[in-house]
């Protein structure tokens, strides 16, 4: 039976040609670096051989989020259907143990490369359903069962590649996705409520007396940031736990990854907490510097 192709998002132009092993994994390599910068910078601290699969499991994620967000004017419906077809496509090339698909080519390769769980995928793609119907969480532990397969999962997924010395790593590896995953909503607060979605608890809202639509950084909405980003802080502090259960060069990647995302909730402190005024981030400079640091040659 032959299997359907995946759509493609506004956001991607895709190349045109034969496919091939290298070529998708420099495309994945350019959503990298295109979309997901501080991810990108951190890579590049890991040994070069490594580098071209986590940028493939990025390139996975993205493309399947993008689906959510970037298919253009097209109904909840469609964006459904597209989605299901991504995960089919990527579900049928991984029992082929082959692709052809310009992204997925190297995802499988990646997978089976490195022996990752195919359910990790499954769950990544669930959470990513959640995101076409569900606009808001009622509790902290709802939210966790979204973020378990949106942002947990993904420590799960890089963990082989990135070769942990004790699998007691597994549960900090979860912690750190939560941890950037949470930071990003944080950060995020303002283009989240374009897309009518709020990942704030809302238990935690109705908490601090806030009207979280009516974008205005009140004493009570700086009062729910602050108690949001001592949550944060509390799962970069177990992640910390876990790079100690890494080898030194994945260390420091997942280091460098994990300070620049911390950097993100200092700068939104230092701009009063206004999400809603401007977008808290890391400039490209001060990314470029914590690398160039991490890559000098130790004893």
């Amino acid at each position: 039976m032959p299997k359907k192709q995946p759509p493609v998002p506004t956001t991607h132009l895709l190349p045109s040609g034969p496919v091939t092993l290298q070529s998708s994994y420099a495309l994945c390599k350019e959503f990298n670096k295109r979309h997901g910068t501080t991810y990108y910078w951190s890579t590049l601290v890991l040994p070069a051989d490594k580098r071209p699969h986590v940028h493939a499991l990025y390139g996975f994620c993205r493309y399947a989020d993008d689906i959510v967000d970037d298919l253009g004017p097209v109904p909840v419906s469609e964006r459904a259907t597209a989605l299901a077809s991504f995960g089919e496509c990527f579900f049928h090339d991984l029992d082929a143990g082959e692709s052809d698909d310009p992204v997925l080519k190297a995802v499988v390769d990646t997978v089976l490369k490195f022996s990752i769980d195919r359910e990790c995928f499954a769950r990544f793609l669930r959470s990513m359903t959640m995101d076409l119907t569900v606009e808001q969480y009622e509790t902290w532990d709802d939210l966790l069962a979204y973020m378990d397969g949106s942002a947990a999962v993904i420590g799960e997924m890089m963990l082989p590649i990135l070769e942990p010395l004790t699998p007691e790593a597994i549960p900090h590896a979860r912690d750190l996705g939560n941890a950037f995953q949470l930071t990003n909503f944080l950060r995020d607060i303002n283009e989240d409520l374009d897309r009518k979605r709020v990942y704030v608890p809302q238990e935690d809202i109705r908490r601090f007396g806030v009207d979280i639509h009516s974008r205005q950084c009140t004493p009570q909405f700086v009062e729910l940031m602050k108690f949001e980003i001592a949550r944060c802080r509390e799962l970069y502090a177990s992640a910390d736990i876990g790079l100690s259960m890494l080898p030194k060069q994945s260390a420091r990647c997942i280091g460098a990854a994990r300070v620049l995302y911390g950097r993100i909730l200092e700068k939104i402190e230092e701009q009063q907490y206004n999400v809603f005024a401007q977008r808290a981030s890391v400039s490209t400079w001060q990314k470029a510097m914590m690398v160039t640091r991490l890559m000098r040659p130790w004893g």
